[in-house]
């Protein structure tokens, strides 16, 4: 089963017509099951709900053998976390779908390391999708002592400019 979240903060019909366009056009081997938040794009060809309990989402997350998602920071960790193959597409400004176009960035990053896949374009999903059958994601290793010395820098920094006033 594949798991398409989006979250619960704005709809993303643009992911979810497209993976469902996609089963329309060529089928799909796997079940997929949908969270698509307040959206108003109602899928035809697999199961959805608006939302879901924390629960029941790890629950589907946990069983799912790949997942779909936006590029939101907390469905990268978790499917990370739980070593699952992750298909991110970004939300965009253009279409109003976020504030901003931070997702593009931190999708870019994920990708780089290995982690994701990331499809920027509704055309890329098709075969975004296929990939995402055999793609195993590299394992992210913490870095607390790079996070800590940036917040050290940082304080210091703060202190010297508070110190200059």
């Amino acid at each position: 089963m594949i798991f398409l979240t989006v979250g619960t903060q704005f709809p993303f019909d643009r992911l979810v017509k497209s993976v469902d366009d996609i089963i329309s056009q060529n089928g799909f081997e796997e079940e997929i099951f949908a969270q698509i938040g307040d959206s108003s794009y109602q899928p035809r060809n697999f199961e959805s709900v608006a939302s879901i309990e924390k629960k029941a989402f790890d629950k589907y997350l946990k069983e799912a053998s790949g997942i779909i998602s936006h590029a939101g920071i907390g469905t990268i960790t978790m499917a990370l976390d739980n070593k699952k193959p992750l298909l991110v597409m970004p939300r965009l400004k253009k279409y109003g779908e976020v504030v901003n176009d931070h997702q593009l960035a931190i999708a870019r990053k994920f990708e780089e390391l290995g982690h994701i896949l990331v499809a920027n374009t509704e055309d890329e999903i098709p075969e975004k999708i296929k990939q995402l059958k055999s793609f195993v994601p590299q394992p992210r290793e913490k870095q607390t002592k790079i996070v800590a010395d940036r917040i050290a820098t940082f304080l210091n920094l703060s202190s010297k400019n508070q110190g200059a006033k």
